[in-house]
């Protein structure tokens, strides 16, 4: 394993139980019986496949060439997922096996248009806090991704990010409705990017009593994923055209080819998307838009971890998207991660490469 710095990517390791229920929730769940709610639903059909916020986002970051440590913990079950992710080109050396509980496991069932209900039981994932950044030598993370985890141990490495220097995206997403308003601005301070979609920024709105703008300043970089209509990218401090106020990067959505099959993990793929680009040195603008399209193949495929696709795919799938190539010093960033070590070399003399530079 290369001895360059590497991304290190936190968050549940779990097996998803995908259902899928044919029709509209909406039509079954009545409004003003919310307080009394006593629903079932009759799926149709049911895979269990692997998943896990940190794995999606790795397996991912493994696509375009980056080589990312998975920090997280995962049950007796996992052994042989452990393996697959190794042969997949993550670092699983600091993938810890428990082997006295079972792997988080995930029970989804998604309706006709795209909605979701959940429930997830933590198993393993409750002993992530077990794991610290302080086992890393100083110097050897370039940046880390703290993603839906046990509580304590995201309030833990987001602490120890900070007090180690180590720059982070913190990501709270399913989470959101565990952490309250103080971990959640606790894990905002001195982030270097918050992330989620539309929904969850609301709930992180409702328990912080900020609005969207006040969340913005607080951050470099705030990430809304908006579903259908793409995502933004806010970016604090503004431009040369806009000085002393907020930019905000609008990334449409990228094209599907075929049906949308299943969300789960759709959003973990854009996330890989953008963060590998913006690490290869993409304008975010077009970092936006290749995590759009990577989120569209994920989209097309049953499962959270999409089919292995090529370089050549993307490329052309963001053509057919936005009406213009990635080409050029743009696609060859890309290209020229194949097979490197986890972050590239800055590309500017000494220093350490930024998420946002």
């Amino acid at each position: 394993m290369s001895s360059s710095p590497k991304v290190v990517v936190t968050g549940s390791v779990a097996y998803d139980y995908l259902m899928r229920f044919p029709g509209k929730f909406r039509d079954v769940v009545v409004p003003d019986r919310l307080h009394r709610l006593s629903v079932s639903f009759l799926v149709d059909e049911m895979r269990r496949v692997r998943g896990g916020v940190a794995p999606n986002i790795a397996y991912g970051l493994a696509l375009f060439g980056l080589t990312p440590a998975i920090f997280a913990t995962a049950g007796q079950d996992a052994v042989d997922y452990r393996s697959w992710l190794g042969e997949e080109g993550v670092d699983v050396s600091d993938l810890k096996i428990c082997d006295d509980v079972f792997t988080a496991s995930f029970f989804v069932s998604t309706d006709e248009e795209q909605n979701q209900i959940a429930t997830f039981y933590a198993g393993a994932m409750a002993r992530a806090s077990e794991l610290t950044f302080r086992s890393y030598p100083p110097g050897s993370v370039a940046l880390a991704l703290i993603c839906p985890s046990d509580p304590t141990a995201m309030r833990q490495h987001a602490n120890e990010c900070r007090e180690l220097g180590i720059p982070y995206v913190y990501d709270p997403s399913q989470q959101v409705a565990r952490l309250d308003g103080a971990d959640l601005l606790d894990g905002l301070d001195g982030a270097a990017m918050l992330i989620g979609n539309e929904y969850e920024l609301g709930v992180i709105e409702k328990k912080t009593g900020l609005s969207e703008a006040e969340l913005a300043a607080k951050v470099p970089v705030l990430v809304i994923t908006r579903g259908e209509e793409g995502a933004t990218i806010a970016l604090r401090g503004g431009s040369p055209e806009e000085p002393g106020g907020a930019r905000t990067v609008r990334v449409p959505a990228a094209t599907l080819r075929t049906e949308a099959l299943d969300p789960t993990g759709v959003g973990d793929a854009f996330r890989s998307g953008l963060v590998a680009s913006r690490l290869r040195g993409l304008p975010w603008e077009e970092a936006g838009r290749v995590g759009a399209v990577a989120a569209v193949l994920c989209l097309e495929t049953l499962g959270p971890q999409a089919r292995r696709w090529s370089l050549d795919d993307l490329f052309e799938r963001y053509a057919e998207s936005y009406g213009e190539p990635l080409a050029g010093p743009l696609a060859e960033a890309l290209r020229g991660g194949r097979g490197t070590s986890s972050v590239p070399s800055p590309a500017r003399g000494a220093g350490r490469f930024s998420l946002l530079d």
